[in-house]
């Protein structure tokens, strides 16, 4: 079947064509002429402010992938048979071969994978999930993966980059929802906070009190109540060598007696991921 072709002019005022958004249209009267036209523009847009071009050359480059998401893949189908299907297999297992041909390749395949489901099963946003990528592959050049675990590192990596970005996740957290055992995980991300010199500050106890709150279902009223609760809690020196987990739930319940909520020593535990006697010992220390 042919392409249909543009008239000269328009058919209506026999005025000038032109060409915009993939459509013929008349630049004096305003009719449509063809809407059937190969749009040669973008196909995503960046709202970042760089030099990029969105051009049509599919999605945007990404760290969470090994080759950066440049490489193909030969698909499967059930219409071909015999031996055309088994020469599509051959095909599909050598380029396979070809596009991850070194162990180092191999090893970011698995990592980058398990990075994007525990960042995924966190609910953390992309950039976190790229810098943990990149924190992956910084350690992989400085040789920090020799004698560890693949799975160790990349919940490290997680965690190192929601610290860096202030997001709060705790260790227990990251843990529960990766393949590594919290040893594992502590053995990985001190040597990454060793050897790459990561700008990590210790963990502000303030950095959980919505979340917390959300899950205990108390009001902003009460979160705010927390906060001070925290910053007294800190210029007691309550806060340093202590769980920030533990210190924002026992602020938490401090603040929820104070204003008369349904709120026990329990579920405030339970949400922090400590002990009831741990919650205890921080809410007397905060009434005394």
């Amino acid at each position: 079947m042919s392409e249909a072709r543009s008239p000269k002019g328009c058919p209506e005022c026999d005025g000038h064509l032109g060409f915009e958004a993939g459509e013929t249209v008349c630049t004096d009267c305003g009719l449509v002429v063809s809407e059937y036209r190969i749009d040669h523009g973008p196909e995503w847009r960046s709202f970042a402010d760089d030099d990029r071009n969105p051009a049509r050359t599919g999605a945007p480059l990404t760290r969470s992938r090994h080759d950066r998401g440049l490489s193909t893949e030969i698909g499967r189908s059930t219409r071909i048979k015999g031996r055309k299907r088994r020469q599509f297999a051959r095909m599909r297992r050598q380029h396979n071969r070809a596009r991850i041909s070194t162990k180092r390749e191999r090893n970011q395949v698995y990592a980058f994978t398990e990075i994007r489901r525990v960042t995924s099963a966190l609910s953390l946003p992309n950039h976190i999930r790229d810098q943990a990528c990149s924190l992956f592959e910084s350690a992989q050049n400085e040789d920090l993966l020799r004698g560890r675990s693949l799975e160790g590192f990349a919940a490290a990596c997680v965690y190192a980059a929601c610290r860096v970005a202030g997001v709060s996740r705790s260790v227990e957290e990251v843990c529960d929802v990766s393949k590594s055992t919290e040893a594992e995980h502590q053995a990985a991300y001190g040597a990454l906070n060793r050897d790459l010199g990561l700008p990590v500050a210790p963990a502000d106890p303030t950095e959980y009190l919505p979340r917390f709150a959300t899950k205990l279902d108390l009001d902003s009223d009460t979160e705010r109540r927390a906060r001070e609760y925290v910053a007294d809690a800190r210029d007691a020196g309550l806060v340093g060598g202590k769980n920030p987990c533990g210190v924002a739930a026992a602020c938490l319940y401090t603040a929820a007696c104070d204003r008369g909520e349904d709120c026990t020593q329990a579920e405030a535990a339970d949400v922090g991921d400590v002990t009831p006697v741990t919650l205890r010992k921080t809410y007397v220390a905060l009434r005394e």
